[in-house]
């Protein structure tokens, strides 16, 4: 349990810092704040770059978004395991968690504060959720056998 806590905060300085501090991941400070409030409408804009030369960043953004949020829903599907109503709590989790980082960047006037991203990153959470709930699965049929 220790390790897997471990791990779990080094996962979460890793995202915090590539949302929140990395200028390679366009975390630069701007004059004015920066939102999208609009669903879709840049995942549609990353998903027509998809084939083009702007490929790669179409790739990372849509893609990105929804992997980084993956080992979320996964580590609180595990800890939170027997509880009921699982998947709604791993969801408003998720969204909760990506609405703060996102509001922390729209405040501090770095990234962007995108609707966009909370639904990418919240489905990445689903994802983890769903990925642990099959191994859970196939951990109790292979018990019983």
């Amino acid at each position: 349990m220790f390790v897997s806590r471990l791990l779990f905060i080094v996962y979460l300085l890793f995202l915090l810092y590539f949302l929140l501090v990395s200028e390679s991941m366009g975390r630069v400070t701007s004059d004015h704040y920066r939102y999208n409030l609009k669903p879709f409408v840049e995942i549609n804009r990353f998903y027509n770059l998809f084939g083009t030369d702007s490929d790669l960043k179409a790739i990372l953004n849509i893609y990105g978004n929804i992997i980084c949020f993956i080992p979320f829903g996964l580590y609180f599907t595990w800890i939170l395991k027997r509880e009921k109503r699982l998947f709604i709590k791993i969801f408003l989790m998720t969204f909760i968690f990506s609405l703060t980082i996102e509001t922390i960047q729209l405040f501090c006037k770095i990234g962007i504060f995108d609707v966009d991203d909370l639904i990418l990153n919240t489905f990445g959470g689903v994802i983890g959720y769903v990925l642990c709930e099959i191994y859970l699965g196939i951990s109790k049929i292979a018990k019983k056998g």
